[in-house]
This record gives C-alpha cells, sequence and structure tokens, in this order.
C-alpha cells in the first residue's frame, strides 16, 4: 500500500508544480490590443467616401490593421510616399496591397504616416487615406494599494484559489480513479 501512495504522491506533485508554472507563464503573456479597422467602416474602400473624415476620430497604435474591402476589377490600393499621395500619383507606389480578393490587410507595424490611393484616376475622386500610427499610450496609473505590495495582493487573489481549485480537481479525480 505504502508503494501505490507513494506512485500517486509523485504524479500528483508534478501535476501540480507543472500547473503553477503554466499558471505564472500565462500571466506573463503582455495583453494585446491591437484593432482592425475596416477602412470606410461599412462602405468600405470605394469612391464617394471621404477618408479623411472617417480617419478623422480613430487613433491609429502600433500592430492596428487597415481592412480594405472592394471591388478588386475596379480599384487597388497603393501605398505611396506623401508627395504622391497629394498628388494622386500612382506610378511608383510604396507597395502595392492589391492581392486580387479585394479583401486586404495593412499590418500597421511601424510607428509613422501611411498614405494609400487608389490608382485607375480613383485618387482624384477621393479614394486616398493618410493615418499617423503612433505607440500605444501607456495605461492610466493606478491608486495606491491600501494594504500589502501589489505583488502580495496578485498572488492571494489569483494564483492562490487556482492553484488550490487545480488541486482540489486533481484530488477528486484521483479519488475516482
Amino acid at each position: 500500500m505504502e508503494g501505490q501512495r507513494r506512485g500517486i504522491e509523485s504524479p500528483t506533485l508534478l501535476f501540480l508544480l507543472t500547473c503553477t508554472m503554466l499558471m505564472l507563464m500565462l500571466m506573463m503573456i503582455p495583453e494585446v490590443s491591437a484593432t482592425r479597422f475596416i477602412v470606410g467602416a461599412n462602405q468600405g474602400w470605394t469612391t464617394n467616401v471621404n477618408y479623411t473624415i472617417w480617419a478623422k476620430d480613430k487613433h491609429f497604435y502600433l500592430d492596428d490593421w487597415l481592412y480594405f474591402v472592394y471591388d478588386r476589377n475596379m480599384v487597388d490600393v497603393l501605398e505611396v510616399n506623401k508627395t504622391n499621395y497629394d498628388a494622386c500619383n500612382a506610378d511608383h507606389p510604396l507597395h502595392n496591397w492589391t492581392t486580387g480578393a479585394g479583401r486586404d490587410v495593412v499590418p500597421l507595424n511601424v510607428t509613422r504616416h501611411y498614405y494609400f490611393i487608389s490608382g485607375k484616376g480613383f485618387c482624384y475622386g477621393g479614394m486616398k487615406l493618410a493615418v499617423h500610427v503612433e505607440k500605444l499610450p501607456p495605461p492610466p496609473a493606478s491608486l495606491p494599494e491600501k494594504s500589502g505590495s501589489p505583488l502580495s495582493n496578485y498572488h492571494g487573489q489569483i494564483v492562490v484559489p487556482t492553484v488550490l481549485a487545480i488541486a482540489a480537481v486533481w484530488d477528486i479525480f484521483i479519488r475516482i480513479w
């Protein structure tokens, strides 16, 4: 009987240590806050939309995405420099984001100004978009803790109950098994 008990304790201890390490690693993963903007909202990338007004009240942050939805047989999505954006010149784009599907995703992975136009003359009709991508602002400062360090409060409120819950489930599993 003693040999069986020792055999059960070892897997239990290993399981608890593994769960604890996984929980600690998951808590260290940074929060992802990227936003996917559908350019032009429900109208998409098309004529008769003022994209300057569409973008005016939006903040574009590092790692956000622009999602262009359009009729692939009529228009395209070209990234150009500011000079070519102002002149609606599609002759030398920095990047042609047109994939042929009419559903193109542009990652905003550098903090800078981005300029997009549609060639084929549509830029002159207003199919142009300029966005400024900036770093995500830091989170607001939290209120001071009333007692104990933030780390001890965090462990007491999250880690300990989680480990105890996992141990209880494992104990039930062992008793049934």
